[in-house]
């Protein structure tokens, strides 16, 4: 007579591999250019597909940057470093490559980074990462990878191409570029007119980075940073 067998101790495939998954923890990166733009949806897209994971978000890092910024600007992705080699994560999830950087040498140098402490990089427009479940690379993110870094870097090339194209165009037809006369507020009043500038810039800040921080123009925060220096000196 043959054994019963209890059905309830029985393990699908499925389920082995939900227990294996489950508790993964993970650090969600999210980075827009400008505080204009809504970093909620990255967040939420990332969030659920974590919970479908079974994954333990344990930080979500925004940056309000461009893309084009120097290493030492991109605090969240020196956190994620700092999370990977203290062993705190072992998955970063991004809503798309072009999130890290629109610089080649960033995005590969961090992913390079990640895999040095074994940890893998997920991006959710194409639903794959750097390092397969047996932790070694995954050929075929790398040349993914690759193409879509390209991509990035040559989207703000051709965004910069448009702009500075229509500005030719606008000063051809004669076209007047820039603030209007009489439209410069009063020291006092600017610096009313834009408190996050100045908490910024008070705190230490460059200016360029206030401005990427504030999504402000680069000119109206050097306005800023003058009258300061012209408080400060009197």
């Amino acid at each position: 007579m043959l054994p019963r067998i209890h059905l309830t101790k029985l393990i699908t495939l499925d389920r082995f591999i939900a227990m294996n998954i489950t508790d993964t923890p993970v650090a969600i990166l999210v980075r827009v250019s400008t505080q204009r733009q809504e970093s909620e949806r990255q967040i939420s897209e990332l969030k659920s597909y974590a919970d479908s994971k079974g994954y333990r978000v344990v930080e979500i890092l925004t940056e309000t940057i461009s893309g084009k910024a120097d290493e030492g600007e991109r605090h969240g992705l020196q956190r994620a470093e700092e999370l990977a080699r203290t062993g705190k994560i072992k998955k970063v999830l991004v809503h798309e490559v072009s999130r890290l950087a629109r610089r080649n040498s960033i995005t590969h140098r961090f992913v390079e980074t990640l895999e040095e402490y074994g940890v893998s990089l997920y991006w959710h427009a194409q639903s794959i990462e750097t390092l397969l479940p047996n932790g070694k690379t995954n050929p075929a993110a790398r040349i993914m990878l690759a193409l879509l870094a390209e991509m990035a870097r040559n989207e703000l090339e051709v965004l910069r191409a448009r702009i500075l194209s229509g500005l030719a165009e606008a000063r051809r037809k004669g076209v007047v570029l820039g603030r209007r006369a009489g439209t410069t507020l009063p020291p006092k009043d600017l610096l009313k007119k834009h408190p996050d500038i100045l908490r910024n810039l008070r705190s230490g800040q460059s200016i360029r980075h206030t401005a990427k921080i504030t999504g402000k123009g680069f000119s109206t925060v050097c306005r800023v940073k003058a009258v300061l220096e012209k408080q400060g000196a009197n």
